[in-house]
This record gives C-alpha cells, sequence and structure tokens, in this order.
C-alpha cells in the first residue's frame, strides 16, 4: 500500500510512449528487411539446382574436376554477344588446342526459362564459334571442349552480355 511517505518519479507510461516504442521497434524490423533485400537482389544471385541436396553431395567432386581442368594450363576465353558466340581454346606452350567441338550450356543465374545449349564449331586454331544470338544480361556458361568423343577441356564462367549500341 502507498503512503504519503512514498517518492514518485515523476514519470508517467503514457500511450505517446507506447505509440514511440512500437514506431521504434516496427520501424528497426521494417528498415533491416528492406536492407536486405536491397543486398539480396544487388548482389550475386546464386544458381538453381533442381535438387538442392544433390548438389550439395557434388560439389566438392565438381570442384575438384575443374582444379584438374585448371592445372592443365589450357585457356580459354569466351566473346558471347548479339552477333554470336566466339570461344578461342589455347594452351600458353603447345598455342591452340586440338579438338573436335566445343558444347556451351548458358544458364541464368537465377530461373530455366531462357537457358539454351549450342554447339560451337571448329573454325581452325583453337577458334570455335556460332551464329546463335545471345540474349543482354547475366549468363552462367558451362564449355565443355571435346576431341573424338572425349572431354578435353572443361570451365564454368559467368559473363555479362551488354545491349548493342
Amino acid at each position: 500500500m502507498a503512503t504519503a511517505s512514498d517518492k514518485s518519479s515523476g514519470f508517467i507510461f503514457t500511450g505517446w510512449h507506447f505509440l514511440a516504442i512500437l514506431i521504434a521497434f516496427f520501424g528497426t524490423v521494417i528498415a533491416v528487411n528492406f536492407t536486405m533485400a536491397w543486398y539480396a537482389t544487388h548482389s550475386w544471385s546464386g544458381l538453381v539446382a533442381e535438387n538442392t541436396f544433390v548438389a550439395s553431395q557434388q560439389f566438392n567432386g565438381k570442384a575438384e574436376h575443374m582444379r584438374q581442368m585448371a592445372a592443365t594450363g589450357i585457356r580459354g576465353e569466351l566473346v558471347a554477344n548479339h552477333e554470336g558466340i566466339r570461344y578461342v581454346l589455347t594452351h600458353p606452350e603447345r598455342g591452340p588446342v586440338p579438338a573436335d567441338e566445343v558444347v556451351a550450356e548458358f544458364h541464368r543465374p537465377v530461373g530455366t526459362k531462357q537457358d539454351f545449349t549450342v554447339t560451337l564449331k571448329h573454325e581452325g586454331d583453337g577458334v570455335f564459334t556460332t551464329n546463335h544470338e545471345v540474349p543482354v544480361g547475366e549468363w552462367i556458361v558451362d564449355l565443355k571442349t571435346n576431341d573424338n568423343g572425349e572431354i578435353v577441356y572443361h570451365e564454368a564462367i559467368r559473363v555479362h552480355v551488354f545491349a548493342n549500341r
């Protein structure tokens, strides 16, 4: 029971105080959500996988395979635009890499609607081309170079195709 000798602090918690606390709390939550959404849409978008569990189990094997391909010393240079696709494959010491064809799988980082696969024909001296037009935007390109049915080089690269100006 309160007596007259009890001292009060003089502070009274009102509805305005409660409203300020609610606005500060939910304002912080909303600001964090908008910030995270902005970063999610303006950063690397990831990859589409039919089964993420299986993809995670295969990751180490694929990474080792790509390290082995990189250790061969072979280097590929890809140009993709509205005119077509050109891929040059060379070795720093041996020159052009002998191969029959290059199979290029173009994947959008998110979504599969525009994905396509094209075979590049050998033009000589490690040059492979096709007239297939590549739409503007981000692409992940998986390139497999075959010689007599065997893969001699395999790489996956990310490219950006710009609009024709």
